[in-house]
Parts: C-alpha cells; structure tokens; sequence
C-alpha cells in the first residue's frame, strides 16, 4: 500500500486529495501547514499539525498549500508540488504513464495545457485549431473560491469589492486576458464561476482531409450536446462535443473540465500509479 503525506490538507485541493487518495490502495496522513482556525477545524476530516515524525516512513508527500520549508528538508522520498504556483525549476509531470524513474520530485502541469496536449488523440485530420478559454476561478484554489464570494456579496451590499484575493475584478465581470504566448490563436476569458471551464474551438481540417472524432480515451466522455460549465463541475472527466460542418472540413469543438477533478486530481492517481 502507497504511504502518503498531503501537506494542507485543510483546503479545497488537499480535501478533494485526502477523499480521492482514501478511496484507492492508499494510506493518506492530513497535515496542515500550521494551526487551524475554527472554520478549518469543522467537519470530517482531521488534519494533523506537521512535523517531520509523521513523515518519517512514507512514500510521497503532495503539496496541496506551502509548509514551512525546514519540513521536507530531510524527506528522502517523492515530492508532487500541485499547489497553484509550483516550484517552476520543478520538471512538470508526465503527460501520460507513471512517475518517471529516478525522479524525486514533480509539479502539476496546468489543465490547459493537457487538453491542448491531448487533442491530437480525440480527432484525426486536425489541422488549424483557434478559440475561447472560459476559466473559472477554481484554478486559484480556496483563494480563487474566497475572493469570488466575498466580491459577490460586497457588489450585492452597493459597496466596491476587494481585489486582494483574485488580483482582478470578477464578480459579475466577463474578463478577457491577453493571449499567452505559445498558445497560438487561443484567447483567455475569465468567467463569474466557480468550478467548470470550457474550451471553445474552432477547427480547420488539415488539406484533402476531413475532421472525425476518434474513440474517447481514458479520462474522456463524448456527450451529444456542448457541456455546461455546472456538467463539467461534478464530472471527474473531460467532456467533449464535436459539430462539424457538411463536408466535415471545419467544426467547432467544445471541451468542458474541471480544472481540480480532472486536470489535478486525475492526473495526480496516474502518476502515483493509483489508475490506468
């Protein structure tokens, strides 16, 4: 049985992870990275002070929030950073099988960036691909979450909400973000949600081929209509539509998934080798 450590157990990500980890062959011990307060101590879920006794004998610990650093100083086994800004220096995971060997640590790749890696495998004649990004604010973590409410609520009182959290203004705003370089014509807009983005893509054939949709692969469901971002928040896979045009020369592709339950929480089981 795999023997883990998830360091802050006490947030959205960490307790999606502890119930996630429980439910395959693994031993999970929930830490946090401090004292808890009263809010963080209610509910099921005990989560334990750290201390690097409670690591000693484990396998692997998940960073789900930041501890102090003099906890893992001495740990000599694997590291998976799935904090919302990992340690950059830090080799991403593999985009498909298990942890490489001879590699101690490993940080989440975002969730975009496996859709787009994986859209090759779910139609064959892909040609010019362009779109829409609809992202939620549930890749933020708890802080993503918090600052959603809390600006909602201060905009439903007349007052000017606080951006300290999101860094933007969100609440009842449909924000577009310049284009990412690298990502070719795919432009971001940040959406009033909680959990659930979508990916709207445009798609030409490749020349004297037409598009067609290939079997799902794991992790994938075909659906017959476009995914609402409220199907895509419960759903632990990735849900793809595909509406070609006559000739099937051009189509658009819509992709829902939800960034924690499929592009960290899945992704995460494959690399511990706790799912195919």
């Amino acid at each position: 049985m795999l023997k883990l450590a998830v360091i802050g157990a006490q947030t959205m990500l960490g307790r999606e992870l502890v119930g996630a980890l429980e439910a395959r062959d693994a031993s999970v011990v929930p830490l946090s990275i401090g004292a808890l307060s009263v809010e963080e101590e209610v509910g099921d879920l005990v989560v334990f002070a750290p201390s690097q006794a409670l690591l000693e004998g484990l396998d692997a610990v998940i960073l789900a929030d930041t501890p102090d650093p003099a906890l893992l100083a001495t740990f000599p086994g694997r590291i998976l950073d799935l904090r919302a800004e990992p340690e950059p220096k830090t080799d991403p995971m593999p985009l498909a099988g298990p942890w490489p060997k001879g590699t101690m640590a490993l940080r989440g790749r975002p969730a975009l960036e496996q859709v787009l890696a994986l859209l090759p495998a779910l139609l064959t004649g892909l040609g010019e691909v362009g779109g829409t990004h609809l992202r939620s604010v549930a890749w933020m973590g708890d802080r993503g979450l918090d600052g959603l409410v809390e600006q909602t609520l201060a905009i439903l009182n007349g007052e000017d909400p606080d951006l300290a959290k999101l860094g933007y203004r969100q609440a009842f705003e449909v924000v577009p973000v310049a284009p990412v370089a690298g990502r070719g014509r795919l432009l971001e807009i940040r959406v009033p949600s909680f959990h659930g983005d979508l990916l709207v893509l445009q798609i030409r054939a490749l020349e004297g081929q037409s598009l067609a949709r290939k079997d799902a692969p794991a992790g994938v469901k075909w659906v017959e209509a476009p995914p609402s971002s409220r199907d895509v928040a419960v759903s632990a896979d990735l849900l793809a539509h595909l509406d070609l045009t006559g000739d099937g020369k051009a189509g658009v592709l819509t992709l829902g998934f939800d960034p924690v339950l499929w592009g960290i929480l899945r992704p995460a089981m494959r690399v511990l080798g706790l799912m195919d």
